[in-house]
């Protein structure tokens, strides 16, 4: 079988088993079973597979159709340029998250400037995709990040000392805040987070593949906001003067988290559109 004629076949078959990007999926896949990049196999379309690489290809398809997502069959994901390391531990960096990237950006270059250095905590980092990129990217930033999950906590170690050179994070295993020490508890200049926040009792309508991410990163509790309201409640302890809360949600949430914002004594509450034109962050300065 012909590259091409397998690409062609592994995104027939994807399409039928309703994935929605099929041709994106298959040449993935093959690109990983021959270990180059997508772009590579395009100019070698017309080499020929061996039977192995032709059965490595069509079980991946299988497990691609069956529900299982592309990055955790490869284990990696891009996301700002870089490549994570993914497994079943963490959620999948999506494209809707770099919101949150870009918007803390934002406020760190317009906002917080007169600050030498600019203290930042990522709560629930999971793979650690928004702190390692908000690392990589503003370099003077100095950046805690913990998470609940001890395997969690392993694969976004993993990827920092894998993307970030000659700079580090802080990681601490723990519920939010009580994972930090006690010098830590009240110095950040901007806290950000995406928390899981799906309602329980959605999780079972939602895909199989997302079904296949961890709960633990998806459940919001009853109403998708128990972890989001812990959050607020207990950001001003951990903020500094003017300090930021950025975080990520479910569009339909954003007009009880604004209140929730509003409860707590936060000002300058303002929501910040996805590439899809979903609000998916929101965020509020303190003063204490």
């Amino acid at each position: 079988m012909l590259i091409r004629e397998a690409l062609a076949q592994g995104n027939s078959d994807l399409k039928y088993a309703g994935i929605k990007t099929p041709g994106l999926d298959a040449s993935l896949l093959l690109a990983y079973i021959l270990k180059t990049d997508r772009a590579k196999l395009i100019a070698r379309e017309t080499e020929e597979l061996s039977e192995e690489e032709s059965e490595s290809f069509c079980k991946l398809i299988e497990r691609r159709a069956n529900g299982e997502c592309t990055a955790y069959i490869i284990g990696k994901k891009e996301f700002r340029e870089l490549e994570f390391d993914v497994n079943p531990f963490v959620l999948v960096p999506r494209p809707e998250t770099e919101t949150l990237v870009e918007t803390a950006i934002d406020i760190i270059k317009k906002r917080l400037q007169g600050n030498s250095i600019v203290n930042i905590l990522d709560l629930c980092t999971g793979s650690g995709a928004v702190a390692i990129a908000l690392k990589n990217e503003i370099s003077m930033c100095e950046v805690t990040a913990t998470d609940i999950s001890s395997n969690a906590l392993k694969t976004a170690i993993q990827n920092a000392e894998k993307l970030l050179i000659g700079s580090h994070i802080e990681f601490f295993q723990g519920d939010l805040y009580s994972a930090l020490p006690a010098p830590l508890t009240a110095q950040f200049s901007l806290i950000v987070s995406n928390p899981p926040y799906i309602p329980s009792d959605e999780i079972q309508t939602l895909s199989s593949e997302v079904q296949n991410e961890p709960r633990l990163a998806l459940d919001g509790g009853n109403s998708g906001l128990d972890i989001i309201t812990h959050i607020i409640e207990k950001a001003p302890e951990h903020l500094k003067q003017n300090g930021y809360l950025l975080l990520e949600a479910d569009p339909r949430q954003m007009e009880q988290i604004a209140n929730l914002f509003a409860k707590k004594g936060f000002k300058d509450i303002k929501l910040f559109k996805d590439l899809s034109g979903d609000d998916r962050v929101i965020g509020g300065r303190f003063e204490k």
